[in-house]
């Protein structure tokens, strides 16, 4: 008799990932939940939310009949995740905690801990993503050292896992793993890529996850709630008070506070024209109209590089006086790239 295969599945204590671990055991693996403890903090009410969420995911052990784990990464996120965000905002750039975390966290300290304690055969999340792998393949994998030196890089083309778009495109969480390792990709199940949300609603209220389905969904950085973000993040950073300067005659325009209030290239908020910012670069700034420009970009087929370094210029005229900025993310930014049929 085959012995079933062991998934352990990373429970947040949501729908997700509840779900995500319902529907592994309907496959017949061996399905244990792990909690991952990242961040300390009360909530407006003075609860630890993390607490409040470990007891949700080991409710759903409970009702699910299978083993419930808790790991505490609050040592690893503060060094690896919080440290990082905090000096990168404090450069002016555009830091994405989230995918900063699936990399050092879940896909990282997580899985070693799954593969290496627990024995997994292969570890699961509730993330709406897909790979180029089915189930068995994901089995087979065996974990290869990566070699180092001349053959880095080929290696990686010729193993390669593909990331692929969720079902709901919606819901497609693509772009916060974009930065997890072939390793982990390799030996990792994501039961929710070819669902809709609202199946996956559906599926939770069916089979009494009633408790998960309540909860309000999650949004934003983890690590700051309902908290307004400048007082928050004004705790770990000193503000460095400026002024918005024109780059026509030199006029102060106003002051701000600096970062972490303003970062380069940010709009200061609402107006009723179209607003722009002025970074200390000295380039004038507008929000970007266009998501899609049909631009065509010098990226590889999806056998070759696993990365493409972008450098834009940029280009100073007078707003207003008929000619086009250039559009691009802002620096520090990260950008997916999906190929289609």
């Amino acid at each position: 008799m085959q012995v079933a295969r062991h998934v352990v599945c990373a429970l947040s204590g949501g729908v997700d990932s509840a779900v995500a671990a319902l529907l592994l055991k309907r496959r017949g693996y061996q399905v244990t939940g792990v909690f991952m403890k990242n961040w300390d903090s009360l909530d407006e009410h003075g609860v630890c939310t993390a607490d409040r969420d470990c007891e949700d995911a080991y409710r759903v052990c409970q009702i699910l009949d299978i083993p419930f784990h808790q790991v505490s990464y609050v040592k690893e996120y503060w060094n690896d995740v919080f440290s990082d965000f905090l000096s990168e905002y404090e450069k002016g750039r555009t830091p994405n905690p989230d995918i900063v975390c699936n990399k050092h966290i879940k896909f990282s300290c997580f899985f070693h801990y799954a593969v290496d304690n627990l024995g997994a055969d292969a570890v699961a999340t509730g993330h709406y993503a897909r790979t180029s792998l089915e189930d068995e393949e994901v089995f087979q994998q065996k974990r290869i050292k990566r070699p180092e030196g001349l053959f880095r890089d080929r290696f990686e083309v010729r193993n390669a896992v593909k990331l692929l778009q969720a079902a709901d495109s919606f819901k497609d969480q693509t772009f916060f793993l974009s930065q997890v390792s072939q390793d982990a990709l390799r030996r990792t199940l994501f039961p929710l890529g070819g669902l809709t949300k609202d199946f996956v609603k559906k599926i939770a209220a069916e089979n009494r996850l009633h408790h998960v389905l309540q909860k309000k969904e999650s949004m934003g950085i983890c690590f700051v709630g309902k908290r307004n973000f400048e007082n928050f993040i004004l705790q770990y950073l000193q503000p460095r008070p400026g002024k918005f300067i024109s780059i026509e005659d030199n006029r102060v325009l106003g002051t701000h506070k600096g970062p972490p209030d303003r970062p380069p290239g940010s709009v200061p908020g609402p107006a009723a024209d179209q607003p722009r910012a002025l970074d200390r670069r000295g380039a004038a700034r507008r929000p970007g109209p266009r998501q899609d420009d049909g631009v065509p970009l010098p990226v590889p087929p999806p056998d070759g590089a696993s990365a493409v370094r972008a450098d834009p210029q940029s280009r100073r005229h007078r707003v207003g006086d008929g000619r086009e900025g250039r559009a691009g993310p802002r620096p520090g930014t990260v950008c997916r790239l999906l190929q289609r049929g």
